[in-house]
């Protein structure tokens, strides 16, 4: 018996139950990529790194705002329906997430782009430097 057999599989049903609601919360690097190709990728991308840190290099598009800048005044520029997808440093910062939780809590639909600039960086995309579209 190894450590993958040591606990069993959840069943079928349960297991595509699972899979199906991290896509609701996740989008992934390739995914964003391919869709902030088109005139209309249909959410607005949220760098929630400090101002510095996107300074240095972030995905063309998206707007800097630190998870903690996130309140319902500055959501307003958007329509209620609006959703955001928000990304940080990587897999090993919880940025991204906290500023989904303060998106959900205002009521809005988010998804977290896993892997975050890292992750971006892995699937061979650039980032454009400058700190053009903070808010």
């Amino acid at each position: 018996m190894n450590n993958v057999l040591s606990t069993a599989p959840a069943p079928s049903v349960e297991a595509a139950r699972h899979f199906a609601d991290i896509l609701a919360y996740e989008t992934d690097c390739w995914d964003t990529h391919d869709a902030l190709q088109k005139p209309a990728p249909g959410f607005v991308l949220l760098d929630v790194r400090a101002p510095d840190l996107f300074a240095q290099g972030h995905i063309a598009g998206a707007i800097n705002m630190p998870h903690g800048k996130i309140i319902a005044s500055k959501m307003n520029l958007w329509p209620e329906n609006t959703l955001f997808v928000t990304y940080c440093a990587g897999p090993h910062c919880n940025g991204a997430a906290r500023a989904a939780l303060r998106l959900a809590n205002l009521g809005r639909p988010v998804k977290m782009m896993a892997g975050g600039v890292t992750g971006w960086l892995d699937e061979g995309f650039s980032l454009q430097k400058g700190d053009g579209n903070g808010l």
